[in-house]
């Protein structure tokens, strides 16, 4: 205990020395910077669903399972962004051990674990705006909120609440704002108004949209309105619901990514919905200087056992 206390006294006169001795910007170097870097990484990601075999796999494997491949690589990024394609409640599941086309089988339910399991896995924001988070009402969908916020898992697109999500790392500031063509308003300039209130205050403003038609390329709806959210100062669209990857085009600049398609799935039926797509973004430099932005498409290969791997080149 006296050690302890020694170490304690000299850490505080050391920051005390700081402050008294050095300029406002060497302060801001030696006390901050030891939790700055001066580059920020983040990953979008597909779609993540945790019911029927997957769910089967999970509880004969454990949830770690599902990440055992791709875990390292997620946990290399300061935020990994998905699309969390329905409720985590407590309710028996009802899609679990169906057939495609038997009831039920489109009526999912995430186990309490899934949680834990994003946030261990850096999976720490996710999109709740899509056709499948009211699956189990709107019971399903607090509970969903509530698990989330327990694990430390940020959300944005729940319907009834705000589609935007802003958090702030290593001093910089992302925008994340959805748009949901299925349920709730389905209102796109709502989505507009909230890119012109983050544009102000973000370092980047991010549209993570659940839109189109399933197992096709991007419909000419899709293309409007990402073309119109480009227009009203997005920087990047990100796309999901299709279940496979579609058309990526640069638009006045900026990068649309019409469907990153599945991450977690247990969809094995054709190539396309086997193989899913990821953006990694970095920004590069600091407060002191100019910061640019660079982005990478990444895919993943998703295996029948339920694992997601990076894809080889």
């Amino acid at each position: 205990m006296k050690k302890i206390l020694i170490v304690l006294a000299v850490a505080i006169v050391g920051l005390v020395l700081i402050f008294l001795f050095k300029t406002d910007e060497q302060v801001y170097q030696s006390v901050y910077r030891g939790n700055e870097r001066e580059t920020f990484r983040i990953l979008f990601v597909g779609d993540l669903m945790f019911d029927r075999t997957i769910r089967t796999t999970a509880e004969k494997n454990g949830y770690d399972y599902l990440f055992s491949c791709i875990g390292d690589y997620l946990r290399g990024f300061d935020l990994v962004v998905g699309n969390l394609e329905g409720p985590i409640t407590n309710e028996t599941s009802v899609s679990q051990n169906t057939k495609p086309s038997e009831v039920g089988n489109t009526t999912f339910t995430f186990d309490i674990d899934v949680a834990k399991t994003l946030f261990k896995n850096n999976i720490k924001m996710v999109n709740l705006g899509n056709n499948h988070i009211l699956d189990f009402g709107l019971m399903g969908r607090d509970s969903t909120e509530r698990e989330l916020s327990r694990a430390s898992v940020g959300y944005f697109g729940s319907p009834g609440d705000s589609i935007m999500a802003t958090t702030t790392l290593y001093g910089y500031t992302l925008a994340i704002i959805n748009f949901n063509q299925f349920i709730g308003e389905n209102n796109p300039q709502k989505t507009i108004s909230a890119i012109g209130q983050a544009s102000g205050i973000a370092d980047l403003v991010a549209v993570y949209t659940h839109w189109g038609d399933e197992y096709v390329l991007a419909t000419e709806y899709e293309k409007t309105l990402a073309h119109s959210f480009i227009d009203a100062g997005a920087d990047i669209v990100i796309g999901s619901h299709p279940h496979i990857i579609q058309e990526h085009e640069i638009y006045r600049g900026k990068n649309i990514y019409y469907s990153l398609g599945n991450f977690i799935f247990d969809q094995y039926f054709m190539d396309e919905v086997k193989i899913g797509g990821g953006v990694e973004i970095v920004f590069a430099g600091d407060e002191f200087s100019e910061r640019e932005v660079s982005e990478k498409e990444v895919l993943f290969d998703i295996h029948p056992d339920g694992t997601t791997c990076l894809a080889e080149n």
